[in-house]
C-alpha cells in the first residue's frame, strides 16, 4: 500500500503540558510555513496554538482521554503525514501507553515525527517540506513481516 505525501502537508501538533508552551513559540517562529499546510493537535495544544498564534488547527481530544490514540489511527489511515511533538521526557506521563502506541505507528507507517525543537527546527527547513515537494514513504510490508519484535 504505497502512500504520497502530497504538496500540502497533514501536520499533528501534540505537546505534553510542560512543552506547551515551547510549542507555541515554535509555532510562531515558523508561521509562514505552517500556514501553508492542514494543522491537527491534541485538544489543549491545538486550542493555545490557535489561540496564540491564529494559526488554524483542528482539534481532537485530549491526549490522555483519547486524543494520542486518535493521531495514532489518523496516521495509521494514512490521514496524517507527518508529527510535531513536544515531549516531556522528565515528567511521568499517566498516558504513557498511548504516547508508546503513537511512536510505534509513526514508526510502523514511516511517518516522520520530531519529538523536540531541534527535530522540528530540522522538519520545518526541509526541502521535503516545501509545498511543491511530494515524497513516498517506505513501509514496511507487514505482509511479508515474520518478525515478532
Amino acid at each position: 500500500m504505497a502512500r504520497l505525501v502530497k504538496d500540502i502537508k497533514r501536520i499533528a501538533l501534540i505537546a505534553h503540558d510542560n512543552m506547551k508552551e515551547g510549542l507555541i513559540d515554535w509555532c510562531m517562529q515558523h508561521k509562514a510555513a505552517l500556514e501553508l499546510h492542514d494543522l491537527c493537535g491534541t485538544g489543549t495544544t491545538s486550542r493555545l496554538i490557535q489561540e496564540s498564534t491564529g494559526l488554524r488547527v483542528k482539534s481532537f481530544l485530549s491526549g490522555p482521554l483519547g486524543g494520542d490514540q486518535q493521531i495514532g489511527a489518523s496516521l495509521a489511515e494514512g490521514r496524517l503525514d507527518m508529527v510535531i511533538f513536544f515531549s516531556d521526557p522528565l515528567t511521568a506521563q499517566p498516558h504513557d501507553p498511548d504516547v508508546k502506541a503513537l511512536l510505534r505507528i509513526a514508526q510502523v507507517y514511516d511517518v516522520p515525527i520530531a519529538l523536540n525543537r531541534s527535530s522540528a527546527d530540522f522538519f520545518v527547513t526541509s526541502p521535503n517540506f516545501a509545498r511543491e515537494y511530494e515524497y513516498e514513504p517506505h513501509m514496511v510490508d507487514g505482509k511479508k513481516h515474520k518478525g515478532r519484535g
